[in-house]
């Protein structure tokens, strides 16, 4: 796999990991939500999933740039702006499930 493709296949899954927990009722999307008497997920149950994928795309970027080459060090400066960034890609699924507009 080249540098590229590695890239490429990184911003797909951090997209698709960051809006997960927005998009459906389900945690991590495997595992159905039945606690206290609301039917949908609360917010801080969403906002550990973005976490806990954060590290995950995280994980899966490391061990790309492993297979690749040689691993460089990270300081905290490049995690600050890469949960940022995950942050950005999760606006999507936030925007739909707490900003849009409900008819009815």
């Amino acid at each position: 796999m080249d540098v590229s493709l590695a890239s490429w296949l990184v911003i797909a899954v951090a997209l698709a990991a960051a809006n997960l927990p927005f998009f459906n009722e389900r945690v991590f999307g495997l595992l159905p939500w039945k606690a206290g008497q609301g039917r949908t997920k609360p917010f801080i149950v969403r906002l550990l999933e973005l976490i806990v994928l954060y590290f995950v795309v995280g994980l899966l970027a490391r061990g790309l740039e492993s297979r690749i080459g040689n691993v460089f060090v990270q300081t905290w400066e490049f995690y600050a702006i890469t949960a940022c960034m995950f942050v950005v890609l999760a606006f999507p699924g936030f925007v739909l499930r707490y900003l849009r507009k409900r008819r009815g």
